[in-house]
């Protein structure tokens, strides 16, 4: 004897009819269903997971089942029902994009339950061939929908990277024109050296006497260098000053009121210029502190130029992590730099705003596509800045929990209102008035954060504290592999 293949049950057009999905049907396309379908039992467990190729379409007749999604690499439930007839399951087949052949959540059955299954090819046929306006009027709709999110998303990013290098234009500017100026002066200063190395060195000075004022030398740009970092109080500032210019004054230095501020400046005192004074004489003495004015202020003016230079450098290079120009799109990152670097551009928009850095020092580095995750940054950074309207505190700290790395960024803005808290990471929703934003910056960092990256982006928020919370895998190909329904 021959095994035969045990004929599946089918449900009659009328049984059909009584799932409302089906209600509205003719008889024929009723019939037509009843030969195309089956009817599936399931005891429990899952019937389809998250990722998975989708394959089938599901009709509840009797039991329950239980949809869930992955968040956090963990299986969050989304919707239990015992309902006749809803459905779940390939039910989007009838597009023709590839993206749209997986199932968008994991369905288990809590206890024993029938379901009416129709392939994902016969819903496609059916749905064509039924209803093909109707199938061109929401592919249409789908289909803008992508392709206008895909323009402004793109606009979103060039509008924040045209805010960003106008801001970091403007903070180039400053330390240019500071250099600049420096050099300009420090100009002036050398060509007043080389006359007064001059006068110093007619040969009435003996070289004794130099060198004493080269050892002065040195000890005034020692000071200088010693007192550059101090904050002198004012008053004790103007006091040095006054003395300097009584004690000048009294030795027949001419303009001790321009001689004065340097020297007190950098730390030399009365005491100090009688050494002067001793080493020269008192023929040499205006020639020498001049010398010495002039060292001291054009090592000042090489220390405002080094720091100005340091300065472009530092922006230059948050460029360029902020941009990741010549680097691979996916490679291993320290997200403490990237927050830094994104810190240093967005530095225009955060002034009048305290900014406290909690970064953990033993996070480790992580696989990441860095420009989109310093997109990320950048978006929720900007509507903290705009949610606390001019003051407040912007926090950001990162941490290692368990197998995650966690980025927290945090305002002292008014909050987010429970009623529209569930609606920030929606395509196009903003709170912002019309011409003032896309709705596109939330949406965007779930789809990077989410999806990109099968990581987590959540919001915790109460009036005077709200925080995005980023969780990323510390080993993305290890949570894959462990967990294949990620994949999707």
């Amino acid at each position: 004897m021959t095994d035969q293949a045990v004929e599946p049950r089918r449900l009659t057009p009328d049984e059909l009819r009584t799932l409302f999905l089906f209600e509205s049907l003719t008889d024929e396309q009723l019939q037509w269903l009843s030969e195309a379908g089956y009817v599936e039992s399931w005891d429990d467990g899952i019937v389809f997971n998250e990722g998975d190729e989708a394959t089938c379409c599901y009709v509840l007749i009797t039991g329950e089942i239980r949809l869930c999604k992955l968040s956090h690499g963990e299986l969050v439930e989304i919707n239990r029902t015992g309902q006749r007839g809803v459905y779940s399951g390939a039910f989007n087949a009838f597009f023709g994009a590839n993206d749209h052949k997986s199932y968008t959540a994991t369905m288990q059955v809590t206890r024993p339950s029938e379901f009416f299954v129709i392939s994902a090819e016969t819903m496609a046929t059916m749905m064509n061939t039924w209803f093909p306006m109707a199938v061109h009027l929401i592919e249409g709709f789908v289909m803008g929908m992508r392709r206008t999110n895909e323009t402004l998303g793109e606009r979103e990013r060039l509008l924040a990277l045209g805010s960003l290098s106008a801001g970091l234009t403007h903070e180039l500017n400053n330390p240019a024109a500071a250099a600049v100026r420096a050099a300009a002066t420090l100009r002036q200063r050398v060509s007043g050296m080389r006359s007064k190395l001059a006068m110093l060195a007619d040969g009435t000075l003996d070289a004794t006497k130099l060198h004493q004022i080269v050892a002065l030398q040195d000890d005034a740009v020692e000071r200088l260098d010693k007192n550059k970092d101090k904050d002198v109080p004012p008053m004790e500032l103007s006091d040095r000053e006054d003395a300097l210019t009584d004690w000048l004054d009294d030795h027949d230095v001419q303009a001790s009121w321009d001689i004065a501020p340097v020297l007190a400046a950098a730390g030399l005192d009365v005491p100090w210029m009688e050494e002067v004074l001793t080493a020269v004489g008192p023929k040499y003495l205006e020639g020498a502190v001049r010398w010495l004015m002039y060292t001291i202020d054009t090592e000042s003016l090489m220390n405002e130029i080094d720091d100005s230079v340091t300065r472009i450098s530092t922006l230059v290079g948050a460029a360029k992590q902020y941009s990741q120009i010549d680097r691979a799109p996916y490679q291993t990152v320290d997200l403490r730099e990237l927050l830094k670097s994104t810190l240093v551009m967005m530095s225009g928009k955060l002034q009048g705003y305290e900014v406290v850095k909690d970064f953990d020092p033993e996070l480790p580095q992580i696989p990441a596509y860095a420009a989109e995750l310093n997109q990320v940054w950048t978006n929720i950074i900007d509507n903290a800045v705009s949610a606390m309207g001019g003051s407040g505190t912007l926090t950001i700290r990162t941490r290692k929990d368990g197998a995650y790395a966690v980025v927290e960024i945090g305002d002292t803005g008014p909050g987010i209102p429970e009623e529209i808290r569930r609606r920030i990471f929606e395509p196009f929703f903003t709170t912002k008035p019309i011409g003032e934003g896309t709705g596109l910056g939330l949406d965007i960092s779930w789809r990077i954060v989410v999806k990109k990256h099968h990581g987590d982006l959540r919001v915790e928020s109460e009036p005077g504290r709200t925080v995005f919370k980023i969780v990323l895998p510390l080993d993305p190909e290890r949570e894959l592999e462990s967990d294949p329904a990620l994949l999707a």
